[in-house]
């Protein structure tokens, strides 16, 4: 079945998109916000869990909802059927089908990039990583690049995002499972860290961990619960990363070769259930978040602006958040510390934001089978 959207097309991702604009196009609703009335629009509904975003150059996109699907989202308004050669997915719990990716050289080989809960055994799982390039309306020559070691029978913390770094590397966020938390300061496991691997799965030469007795060569950095927002800071080029906390203790972090992050040595948040956890919120050798909420936000995707139809945002960071069900915006200093925060209540589950081509600030929203994705832009 094809899904159709409430939009004639993706307004302004082409100029074959012509017949709608942000003028003609009425807003579901209207914002305020610092940078001045925002206006709202749905793109596309009756997504089922919608996770990864990706927008090619011909002005279309990848989606993933986390069943399994992966769909094109054509400048026309319309998301496809389901795209054949996705890798079987555990969708159980918080796995399925997760983050979605270009190769930085998409426009000459067509590759993609998925991560994913890979069934193991039984009722196990992993996160894995898979590329596979895009033909049409399916996926072709699928290889299977990365597996977190080892697969669990758990539903939890799988991370995952996919960011490209500009040395063409690619880096993974993974979680820590749930149940595994003290493995996140294990080097010779990958839970609770961030990998760097080639596009090819290989491991990089410079790597901070590789040739270390008993660590697994992949890995970038360690101490992490469970990274499901990761992008490159526009100026540096550095990977950010939020991640949850438990009660309290979300989250955002500079994310630097070879350094540890803490979990679940030390942490701002406590248990669900009340006691504190770990040894308190600092010790040596240890990282502190550039950021953090208690109570908890929830984040999940994060994207820096660096567009202009938003100028008052440019250069800040934007997270899409879950329980607190609004946009975040933290304005960042030169010297990487978070000056301001401001919330723009959407009023919906926010599982990412991208930055489309045009501008605007494309948001994915996690409501079960009646997601969908918004377009935020200037109201005028």
């Amino acid at each position: 079945m094809r899904h159709v959207v409430r939009l004639v097309c993706l307004t302004g991702l082409m100029a074959a998109c012509s017949s709608a604009t942000p003028a003609s196009v009425p807003a579901d609703r209207v914002l305020e916000s610092e940078a001045g009335k925002l206006a709202v629009t749905t793109v596309a509904e009756g997504l089922e869990h919608p996770w990864g975003l990706a927008f090619l150059p011909d002005g279309r996109a990848l989606v993933t909802e986390r069943p399994g699907r992966l769909r094109l989202l054509g400048t026309d308004g319309r998301l496809s059927a389901p795209l054949a050669g996705v890798p079987p997915v555990r969708a159980v719990g918080q796995g399925g089908l997760l983050d979605v990716a270009l190769d930085p050289d998409f426009a000459q080989n067509g590759l993609v990039y998925l991560s994913y809960s890979e069934p193991g055994e039984g009722d196990a799982s992993g996160t894995s990583v898979a590329r596979a390039r895009l033909q049409g309306e399916s996926l072709q020559d699928l290889e299977v690049i990365f597996r977190q070691r080892n697969k669990l029978d758990s539903k939890h913390h799988y991370g995952s995002r996919l960011v490209f770094a500009r040395d063409g590397h690619l880096f993974v966020t993974l979680g820590d499972r749930g149940s595994q938390r003290d493995s996140a300061q294990d080097l010779a496991t990958h839970f609770g860290k961030v990998v760097r691997i080639r596009p090819d799965g290989g491991v990089p030469e410079d790597n901070p961990y590789l040739g270390r007795e008993g660590a697994l060569p992949e890995t970038f950095s360690l101490g992490h619960r469970n990274v499901q927002g990761a992008d490159l800071h526009p100026d540096t080029g550095e990977l950010w990363g939020a991640e949850f906390g438990p009660r309290g203790g979300d989250e955002v972090n500079r994310i630097q070769a070879g350094l540890n992050y803490g979990w679940p040595v030390i942490t701002y948040g406590r248990e669900y259930y009340g006691p504190s956890i770990g040894e308190g919120t600092e010790k040596a050798g240890m990282e502190q978040p550039v950021y953090h909420w208690v109570p908890s936000v929830s984040p999940s995707g994060i994207a820096f602006y660096t567009g202009d139809l938003i100028e008052a945002w440019k250069g800040q960071l934007l997270l899409a958040t879950l329980s607190e069900q609004a946009l975040i915006r933290l304005q960042v200093s030169g010297d990487n510390r978070v000056v301001q925060e401001e919330r723009i209540d959407l009023g919906e589950r926010l599982r990412h934001v991208r930055q489309g081509p045009d501008g605007a600030i494309y948001l994915l929203t996690d409501s079960g089978t009646a997601s969908r994705i918004l377009r935020l832009a200037p109201a005028s």
